[in-house]
């Protein structure tokens, strides 16, 4: 059994050397010009003008998380119209219960302002 994991474990390998190698001739070939202004810290292409360790709003993280949950409950909707000919009636009902509870979510969370920007 484990005989069958022997390509995955070689693609690794294989992926793992090329990555090495490729970071290892960069750093070997690579040019190395360090100058005042190329260490100096980028931010937005000014300079920095406040600690790194400023408070942000909550609702940058609300509308990150809001994005991934409706992102990643969408991509359960692309493997089961895959299948959709296999499963008949009874998938096409779970898909409508599915969809229309993300639906819910989605006017909830309308409703209670989050997707409100100031």
């Amino acid at each position: 059994m484990l005989a069958e994991y022997l390509p995955t474990l070689l693609f690794l390998i294989v992926a793992t050397g090329i990555g090495i190698a490729l970071i290892l001739i960069g750093n070997f070939l690579g040019p190395k010009r360090p100058s005042p202004e190329k260490l100096s810290p980028y931010e937005c292409g000014f300079n920095a003008f406040e600690d790194a360790r400023m408070q942000f709003d909550v609702r940058y993280y609300l509308i990150a998380i809001l994005f991934i949950v409706f992102d990643l409950e969408i991509a359960f909707v692309y493997p089961w119209a895959l299948v959709f000919r296999e499963l008949g009636v009874f998938g096409l009902i779970e898909m409508g219960v599915f969809l229309a509870l993300l639906f819910i979510g989605f006017i909830y969370v309308w409703k209670k302002g989050a997707l409100e920007w100031e």
